[in-house]
């Protein structure tokens, strides 16, 4: 038996080296075995503390917060399979680069593995997925075992937060009783503070890179998915000295908020200009930058690995860069922002213009565009989405619209989207955690298979205000597999692949107690867009048709591609 001084101790010295490493928010699934943190997480003022029941929306939950707001989030729960559920959360975590510090409470070491309920192996549970792990000794009253604790949750923290940012796992044992002392106080620590240095790149890298533009006439700056928070004032400062191309990633947030001075520049129709042949033969460059993760584009992945430029320049601060497509030549391993402070100054050039027409006239064939498929709609939702919101998408069919509807604009809008792994698990909770972390009005657009996996995330808003408006594409069915060569042999393609359920969302609409409404045409959904939100949670529910929705985006790229190759 432990008594309530020493465990009181213990996990008021955790939250206290947890909240020195930054941590300002904490998610919680409901159990027994993580008492004595819960309360301890709860009774701290200073820490912001969310609820979610359901484990596996806690996680993605939990993801959202840390991926908007850039820093770490405790996600706690109890022993048993309640940790096995956060697994998909961790997952998306490892691979986006997102600080979770995941916390499972644990049966002592004398009820394990032997037939003890709700107790599982819990050490190394998540494996490679994350980025350290460590089973925590008991509380005790022993001083050696009080500065342990501080220090290896803190050592613990600065792994989740040193570049490449990662989720990482604390297995907490705890012996019953498991309650504490609400009125002691944090006790003091010995260690102080954590100082992080600057990245700076050496003279040779510079001097490696000015060769490189120097031997350069047709260059392209390829930006996928970035962390918030980065400088976007110095990126445009960067590309106008470059003056090459930027290939903006819908998920890079570089679309929004352009300079004046740089829209040119800022090329946000490359997916639809490289699907026209006669295009590719004129846009391959001798050189390509690229700074985040690989795009969301198929067309641009497939032209880049098809062409293999001289010279692939990737800036990545990890070791283990990012380079799904075997064409990186040069890796520099620093932050984005170190590179973005390299002197370069370049000339206009004809490639330059060659890529600023074709996405004129991109744009001009968007602009007129018409109809009542998926992406008319989603092209309406993103020419109304209001100043100063954030918009998270889903990974399949929403995420590639965007990449096509959505134009750079001088609007504060933020795109977020789970493209670690691209799952379609999770996304409901991970936009409740993106709002509750960015405090903005925000809007998901999200497919009905989608959806469904994750109606369950809906509950956080019974325990949390939110201001979420959720759009589902109901095309009933799984309609990014209408776009693949499967959809041609008809062959069991409905059974198993595009996967109708019949089921519509107004009663789940109802029992969360969300504002609902019905579209059954584009012109409804203009009216709709234009009324008044009035509760926390609202549900759009758009009715689509798959083959309708392939026909239409193939004939809107036909007519893209038609126009450009008419460009002498």
């Amino acid at each position: 038996m432990v008594n309530k001084k020493s465990l009181t101790n213990y996990v008021r010295r955790m939250t206290s080296a947890l909240m020195n490493a930054g941590v300002k928010s904490v998610v919680i699934s409901p159990g027994s075995r993580s008492t004595p943190l819960a309360y301890a997480f709860a009774s701290t003022k200073s820490l912001n503390v969310y609820m979610q029941v359901d484990e596996r929306s806690a996680g993605f939950f939990a993801l959202g917060l840390a991926k908007a707001s850039g820093e770490p989030v405790v996600l706690l729960c109890t022993s048993g399979t309640a940790a096995s559920n956060y697994f998909p959360a961790v997952t998306e975590a490892h691979y986006a680069r997102i600080p979770l510090i995941v916390i499972t409470a644990d049966r002592p070491h004398e009820l394990r593995e032997v037939g003890a309920p709700q107790a599982i192996d819990q050490i190394q549970l998540y494996g490679n997925h994350v980025k350290y792990s460590v089973d925590l000794p008991l509380a005790e009253d022993n001083t050696d075992v009080d500065d342990f604790i501080v220090r290896h949750v803190q050592r613990a923290a600065s792994v989740a937060l040193t570049a490449p940012y990662g989720p990482i796992h604390l297995n907490v044992p705890f012996r019953e009783p498991l309650l504490i002392d609400f009125e002691m106080d944090i006790p003091t620590s010995t260690f102080i503070q954590r100082m992080k240095g600057n990245d700076l790149l050496d003279t040779s890298i510079i001097h490696f890179v000015n060769d490189i533009l120097n031997k350069t006439e047709k260059g392209l700056l390829v930006i996928g998915e970035l962390p918030i928070g980065i400088n976007t004032k110095l990126f445009w400062n960067f590309a106008k000295a470059l003056n090459w191309p930027v290939l903006c990633d819908p998920l890079s947030n570089l679309r929004a908020k352009v300079p004046t001075n740089c829209m040119d520049l800022c090329i946000d129709n490359y997916d639809a200009l490289l699907k026209s042949n006669r295009f590719k033969e004129k846009a391959i460059p001798d050189t390509v930058i690229r700074l985040g993760a690989q795009p969301v584009s198929k067309p641009l992945s497939l032209f880049l690995k098809n062409v293999r430029p001289n010279t692939v320049v990737l800036i990545d601060e990890s070791p283990e860069f990012r380079d799904p497509l075997g064409i990186v030549t040069h890796h520099i391993q620093s932050s984005i922002e170190a590179f973005l402070q390299i002197d370069v100054q370049k000339e206009d050039s004809a490639y330059v213009k060659t890529w600023v027409q074709a996405n004129d006239e991109a744009s001009v064939v968007l602009e007129n565009s018409s109809g009542s498929d998926e992406g008319a709609y989603t092209q309406m939702l993103l020419s109304n989405l209001p100043d100063k919101s954030d918009l998270i998408s889903g990974s399949s069919m929403p995420i590639r619209d965007v990449d096509t509807f959505f134009d750079k604009t001088e609007k504060d809008i933020t795109i977020f989207a789970n493209r670690g792994t691209n799952g379609i698990d999770g996304v409901v909770s991970t936009a409740l955690g993106i709002q509750a972390a960015r405090q903005r009005p925000s809007w998901l657009l999200i497919g009905d298979l989608s959806f469904l996996h994750d109606v369950n995330g809906l509950i956080v808003s019974r325990f949390h205000e939110t201001d979420l408006t959720i759009v589902i594409m109901n095309n009933d069915g799984g309609g990014i597999f209408s776009y693949l060569p499967q959809a041609e042999s008809g062959n069991h393609f409905e059974r198993l692949f595009g996967t109708p359920t019949g089921l519509t969302f107004e009663h789940i609409a109802a029992m969360y107690d969300a504002q609902y409404s019905s579209i059954e045409s584009i012109e409804e959904f203009e009216q709709e867009l234009a009324q008044d939100k009035k509760k926390n949670i609202r549900i759009i529910e758009v009715f689509t048709n798959r083959k309708e929705n392939v026909i239409a985006h193939r004939t809107l790229w036909n007519e893209i591609t038609k126009r450009i190759d008419s460009i002498e």
